[in-house]
């Protein structure tokens, strides 16, 4: 188990759909850039010690939009950011697989559980908490 707590405080039975309710529509954003460029959403990110972690989680028949991985390669030029897209299952939270972007490079797709994740996230936190012996 994590440490950290977090919990999505919304009871969609009880106070209807949040995604209808209370996520902003980006799109009314739309005229603003050139190019057809907007804003998109990301799923979870964290900042530790200045270093930030960005998760993108996109369902087994979803792959990632040509802008989201230039985005992630974009972002971890520095070393700074550190990219992940998860492949899985958001109902039941299984995970089937990751990609890691890292000093502007995209990794390659590799199978992975929710241990496993959870595993590199750990050691992603130490690195970035500065902690001893830690390896990402």
């Amino acid at each position: 188990m994590c440490n950290g707590e977090n919990p999505l405080l919304w009871d969609c039975e009880k106070q209807g759909c949040f995604n209808k309710l209370k996520r902003p529509k980006l799109e009314v954003f739309a005229d603003c850039f050139p190019r057809r460029i907007n804003f998109g959403d990301v799923d979870g990110i964290v900042e530790m010690s200045s270093k930030a972690l960005l998760l993108e989680w996109k369902g087994l028949d979803t792959d990632l939009r040509y802008a989201q991985r230039l985005m992630m390669k974009n972002l971890s030029r520095t070393g700074v950011v550190t990219g992940l897209a998860v492949w899985g299952n958001a109902q039941n939270m299984d995970v089937y697989g990751m990609e890691l972007y890292r000093h502007g490079i995209q990794g390659n797709y590799v199978r992975m559980n929710m241990d496993g994740l959870k595993d590199y996230i750990r050691r992603w936190a130490a690195w970035a908490d500065g902690l001893p012996k830690a390896r990402r």
